[in-house]
């Protein structure tokens, strides 16, 4: 079966994270994905973990994709960029706002050279508004976003999300726009214009927080790892561990206090609803579940409650779900050779299972420049002789 996005161009004009992580999706759906860098290449390629010189980080977020490598201040730069542009369906960008206007390719130019182009951004804070010329990576969209202000303990600073999550939401957000954009274009044959910001994307995700504030005017407090709303809902400690229990509905309670042997708590009017647990979770609830936990191994816990139906986890590290069944049942890691590395690497897999289609790696992320060749000549136009003069003048490596 062909992979769904098999015959759809994409023009991969990012760098970091959110961009490519964007770009990744598509590319692991079946389009054919370019991803054009400056002649130094782009910014991930020198973040960590490295192998033989070969970014990790870079090659987990590019994968399956071309590459080319060109001078986009060059006026031959920017002319294999409009060629390319329309030869393509996509284009991706997540510069700083302005910037690739400044380039010579604001929408209007890009409609012009190709009206079916649908153009797609990540910026920080939008294209409008006041804060919209401001640089951004991921841990200002948490910050200004108030989702730092929800994460760790009441008594301590704010702490972020460790992984870059405004990244890989806003990368998704857009692969998701420009799906409806590709949809539509079926139907009216007309392009789009896409913006994401990372800030928007962050102020999304809150949840309930937002319309507690809005319905109650209430202001939501760190909570460490507990939920308020539909204790318990945390982080627990067994004779040997750590896991997580979260009792989400009533009958979820009530089967967790039979496991406990615990037919009291279901009667006592301090739990007898989610209201009523959560004013006497802490200092009183909790202590007294972990005073039972505490007795059990995690071995034991885990056994009898995930019998009792209740959402059950460990907490485990990253190398214990590296090598778990469930992941690689999955096939949650990919093996892919690296030219760059020179070796195997192993990665993370696509999280979109799409029954049929072929679910591993096409290719690893291309070395800089590696299809400046093929690319030109095959989508572009450009003949041996004016890719090598091009080459010879510096504006592609």
């Amino acid at each position: 079966m062909k992979k769904m996005l098999e015959g759809v161009r994409v023009l991969d004009i990012t760098q970091a994270y959110s961009g490519p992580c964007c770009c990744m999706h598509l590319a692991d759906h079946g389009a054919e994905v370019i991803k054009v860098e400056a002649l130094q290449g782009e910014q991930s390629r020198t973040w960590t973990p490295f192998k033989n010189n070969c970014s990790g980080y870079f090659s987990y977020l590019n994968r399956n994709k071309k590459g080319i490598a060109l001078d986009l201040k060059s006026e031959e730069g920017k002319e294999a960029l409009r060629r390319l542009i329309k030869e393509s369906d996509v284009v991706v960008e997540n510069f700083r706002v302005g910037t690739f206007a400044k380039l010579g390719f604001p929408y209007e130019t890009l409609k012009e050279i190709n009206p079916r182009i649908i153009y797609g951004s990540i910026s920080g804070f939008g294209l409008t508004g006041p804060m919209a010329n401001r640089a951004c990576y991921d841990i200002v969209a948490q910050a200004e976003s108030g989702m730092m202000s929800m994460c760790g303990y009441p008594d301590r600073d704010p702490v972020k999300v460790g992984p870059s999550i405004a990244d890989s939401y806003s990368g998704t957000y857009l692969a998701l726009g420009i799906m409806m954009a590709l949809y539509k274009r079926e139907m009216t044959g007309e392009g789009a214009r896409i913006d994401v910001a990372m800030l928007d994307t962050m102020f999304s995700t809150m949840e309930n927080h937002v319309m507690e504030y809005t319905m109650l005017d209430e202001h939501p407090e760190r909570t460490g790892n507990s939920d308020m709303t539909s204790p318990p809902w945390d982080l627990l400690h067994a004779k040997d561990g750590l896991f997580v229990v979260a009792c989400g509905t009533e009958v979820f309670w009530q089967s967790f206090c039979d496991v406990m042997g615990r037919e009291d708590l279901k009667t006592d009017p301090k739990y007898s609803t989610m209201y009523e647990r959560s004013k006497h979770y802490i200092g009183d609830l909790k202590d007294t579940i972990e005073a039972w936990t505490t007795t059990k191994t995690l071995d034991y816990l885990e056994d009898a409650i995930v019998k009792a139906r209740i959402p059950f986890g460990r907490v485990r590290t990253l190398a214990d779900c590296a090598e778990m069944d469930q992941i690689k049942e999955r096939n949650m890691m990919w093996d892919v050779y690296d030219p760059d590395a020179g070796e195997i690497i192993r990665m993370p897999g696509s999280p979109i299972k799409i029954h049929g289609e072929d679910d591993n790696v096409s290719c690893a992320a291309p070395t800089l420049g590696q299809d400046n060749y093929k690319v030109l000549r095959d989508i572009a136009g450009y003949s041996a002789e004016e890719i090598d003069k091009m080459r010879a003048d510096g504006s592609i490596l």
